[in-house]
């Protein structure tokens, strides 16, 4: 079983889509949430990320855009981009993402593994330190944890009351690249396929990654897209111009 995990596209549509151009071969697509705010294509998004696959977590954006959180937790370019999305969507899409599951979630032939947007504890909780994953990887709720919501690509590895970070170390800052990362007997782990749409770990390339469960590897990917054109689109719809700017630095 390969799997495609994708996270925090965040209504990307260039970045979603050179994704999928660069994913190699597999057979089924994870998706750990937020797949709209702050991106000027959220019906286009959700159009696409339907029609891969149906595996799904909610975000804390997906909740906010469809009316479940208070907007009030959110800043005001996050809240802002939310409104406007709640505007654009389609009635469907609406409600398809009010019915988003709250992680973690399990699924059939995908032995050892959860799903989740923030943490398995708490859906909305960020998992950034080697102390934010200690609690989480003691909890036993599964030997692997995939999770999002940080935008940061990589993870942490645990046995007992310890835990070591991953993070992956590419060589370039426009090229397609790759790194493995392979998965030990007897560790816990907690693994962020990074962002698709709006990465926070100074690299602007698209991320996601493939977990090959028959052979315990992850592979991180990082994929250049057309960035001036998901930049113009919100610019045209008079979103916040930093969501355009930050892409480009990547935080």
């Amino acid at each position: 079983m390969r799997i495609l995990l994708l996270s925090d596209i965040h209504s990307n549509l260039e970045a979603l889509e050179a994704c999928l151009e660069a994913a190699p071969e597999h057979d089924t697509v994870v998706n750990l949430g937020d797949v709209v705010g702050y991106g000027a294509s959220p019906n286009e998004v959700i159009d696409r990320c339907r029609g891969i696959g149906k595996i799904f977590v909610r975000g804390n954006h997906d909740k906010a855009v469809s009316g479940l959180m208070d907007l009030h937790d959110f800043n005001p370019i996050a809240g802002l981009s939310a409104l406007w999305s709640r505007e654009q969507l389609t009635p469907e899409h609406m409600e398809w993402l009010k019915t988003l599951p709250q992680g973690p979630i399990r699924e059939d032939g995908i032995n050892g593994a959860q799903f989740v947007h923030g943490s398995p504890l708490d859906e909305d909780e960020y998992v950034v330190t080697q102390r934010d994953s200690l609690e989480p990887l003691m909890s036993g709720g599964a030997d692997i944890t995939f999770f999002g919501h940080t935008h940061l690509q990589g993870g942490f590895a645990g046995k007992g009351p310890t835990s070591e970070p991953f993070r992956p170390a590419y060589q370039t800052v426009g090229q397609t690249e790759t790194i493995e990362w392979a998965l030990k007997d007897g560790n816990q782990y907690l693994i962020n396929p990074g962002s698709v749409g709006q990465p926070r770990d100074g690299d602007w390339r698209a991320a996601f990654a493939i977990y090959d469960q028959s052979e315990s590897m992850i592979t991180f990917h990082r994929v250049p897209y057309n960035l001036r054109a998901a930049q113009e689109k919100i610019f045209a719809a008079n979103l916040p111009q930093r969501l355009a700017t930050r892409l480009a630095a990547g935080r």
